[in-house]
């Protein structure tokens, strides 16, 4: 029992270590320069390295209280800036996603209707042209076949804009809708309804990559949330301003990459164990998920609203 609460404490020292305290220090030391260099000189290592030798030599810090106090409140801080990363982490991936977006108030809600409403005619123009093409890779005779590769590049363009028609106003948003929209439109099943209970009779091993995967997705989006906090300090420091657009860059292909492989985990899983959780909840079903499984599913267990008095 003491080995195994002396691993698990290493461990919780680790995560704090890694997600917290690192990326805080690396904040407060770009604070820290900013403060102490400007706009005046953004890059003038010799006055960063003169100031640091300078507070260096201060008395309070040469002495063993000193330093430990500093070493405290360093830690401290970086924890706190590590914590507000995290927590604005949490709307950068409410605000990403986007899956309540008609509830946001007055003007957010009504610019996220006109992007949604842009995004989809510019998707239909795209769906539009792959269509043509692929309509013309069918042709009878070969010779008239056009090259494959404008039928793909055709199929990118689309899928840049969004893998099924917009109902978001992010892409991410809608690659996680695009999974419940083929669920209905394939097998008649409501993923919303089916999920949770999915969740809970598939294998531990499926767990664990599907807890993996939104995992990643979360800290895709604390990621974005560093950028967030480095973009103020471009007002006393400029440097700050491509540090913030570097970071949000990243954090934007970090953050789609994660949505991508959390939406394909999503939907095999639901391909693969739909059927085991038809069996235990005593649905006679044979072979892999249809049209007539996905709505015996969905009429079991989606919730049935009161009949009005």
């Amino acid at each position: 029992m003491n080995g195994l609460l002396g691993e698990l404490g290493k461990r919780i020292a680790e995560r704090w270590l890694t997600l917290l305290v690192l990326p805080g220090a690396l904040y407060l030391a770009a604070c820290f320069v900013a403060a102490l260099l400007g706009h005046g000189h953004a890059l003038d290592a010799g006055r960063l390295t003169a100031g640091i030798t300078a507070r260096a030599a201060s008395p309070a810090v040469r002495s063993a209280g000193g330093q430990a106090v500093l070493l405290a409140a360093v830690l401290a801080g970086a924890a706190v800036a590590g914590l507000a990363a995290q927590a604005l982490g949490v709307l950068v991936e409410r605000l990403a996603l986007a899956a309540g977006w008609r509830g946001w108030p007055g003007p957010f809600g009504l610019a996220a209707g006109r992007l949604v409403e842009r995004r989809r005619s510019r998707w239909s123009a795209a769906h539009a042209d792959w269509h043509a093409e692929y309509l013309r890779a069918r042709a009878p005779d070969p010779g008239l076949r056009p090259d494959p590769r404008d039928r793909h590049r055709a199929a990118r363009r689309r899928d840049r804009v969004a893998p099924e028609s917009p109902d978001r106003p992010t892409w991410s948003g809608d690659r996680v809708h695009a999974v419940a929209l083929r669920m209905d439109r394939e097998h008649h099943l409501d993923l919303a309804a089916v999920w949770p209970h999915l969740w809970l009779t598939v294998p531990d091993h499926v767990r664990a990559e599907v807890t993996a995967a939104r995992a990643a997705v979360t800290r895709a989006a604390t990621l974005g949330a560093w950028a967030v906090l480095y973009a103020p300090l471009a007002g006393w420091w400029w440097p700050a301003a491509p540090l913030a657009a570097a970071v949000a860059l990243a954090a934007r292909h970090r953050f789609r990459t994660a949505v991508d492989a959390y939406a394909v985990l999503l939907e095999a899983v639901t391909r693969l164990h739909a059927g085991g959780l038809a069996a235990q909840l005593g649905i006679e079903h044979a072979g892999p998920l249809d049209a007539e499984l996905g709505h015996a599913l969905t009429r079991r267990l989606r919730p049935r609203l009161p009949r009005p008095e």
